[in-house]
């Protein structure tokens, strides 16, 4: 009989590993930098924060790009609407 050739299976084993959707060893979220001792408060007359939380078109940035929590990221949001209204920014 023949030997088969092994290679093609290594190949789509090895492919397997590489795989973007696999689950990641070390996976770990970042504190929220606006809860917790000596955080700032959030308000629309910290225009200095505001700004921050804020893209270069003015869009307002998303949680899991700045890692804010959620209870944050609405008052954050509600706060930029308002600063936005009283064209504080």
């Amino acid at each position: 009989m023949k030997k088969r050739n092994n290679k093609k299976k290594n190949k789509q084993s090895n492919f397997a590993k590489l795989s973007i959707f696999q689950n990641q060893k070390y996976k770990f979220k970042k504190k929220c930098p606006l809860s917790g001792k000596g955080a700032p408060i959030v308000d629309y007359k910290n225009v200095k924060l505001l700004k921050r939380y804020v893209s270069e078109n003015g869009k307002i940035l998303p949680s899991r790009i700045t890692s804010v929590s959620q209870k944050k990221q609405r008052e954050l949001s509600l706060s930029i609407k308002r600063a936005r209204n009283l064209a504080l920014i």
